[in-house]
């Protein structure tokens, strides 16, 4: 009897659902595919079917995460209206108590551990944060249109500032809290946010 693709794309979610909460709890270099086995109910061989080695389930694995992230961005951002709201709609990075944080930073520091050293990750990496972005940037765009933001200032270098605030923030909120609360992440983040595109009025555009 041939595979029915209904029940092959159910399984395979149920893989990397289970794959994705093993590898947060315990991290990547601590799980064999035996654990996966283990943890989704599956022999080595069901495992095999869909995936041959470690390497092709996790990437899968980040895959999906990556994408379930980017998703849930998209659809925050899409419920505000002004530029400025959109561009700081991303306040639940640093909230503790939500699910998708708690599951999300191990398994975003671990595949970031390595893509140091694996270019194939690292394009995943790569690929991720140029679909971000792109996010940034319609805001900024819209902006430049409704005479909020300044028309010198350059979309795609202002997003990449911008992301780079969220991520750094997010490093410091997550592995220092103790030091760097929810609060202080959300008004770094305003302050900086504001600053990039403030700075565009205040100076030159060839401002060193």
């Amino acid at each position: 009897m041939p595979p029915i693709p209904e029940l092959q794309k159910i399984r395979k979610n149920h893989i990397i659902e289970t794959a994705l909460a093993t590898i947060s709890t315990s991290g990547c270099g601590n799980v064999t595919m035996a654990d996966i086995c283990r943890a989704a109910g599956m022999s080595k061989g069901g495992l095999a079917h869909y995936y041959q080695s470690k390497k092709s389930l996790f990437m899968d694995v980040f895959k999906e995460f990556f994408q379930r992230i980017f998703q849930r961005g998209k659809e925050t951002m899409a419920g505000y209206s002004d530029p400025l709201d959109q561009l700081l709609s991303f306040g639940w990075l640093y909230d503790a108590n939500d699910p998708e944080a708690t599951l999300g930073y191990p398994i975003l520091f671990d595949f970031m551990s390595i893509a140091v050293h694996d270019n194939e990750y690292r394009e995943i990496f790569s690929n991720w944060i140029n679909n971000w972005i792109d996010l940034l940037k319609q805001p900024i765009i819209e902006g430049k249109k409704q005479n909020i933001f300044s028309r010198k200032m350059d979309p795609d270098s202002t997003a990449r500032s911008i992301s780079a605030i969220y991520q750094g923030i997010a490093t410091r909120w997550y592995l220092s809290p103790e030091k760097h609360s929810t609060e202080w992440a959300l008004d770094t983040l305003k302050r900086g946010v504001i600053g990039i595109l403030t700075s565009y009025d205040q100076y030159p555009q060839d401002h060193p």
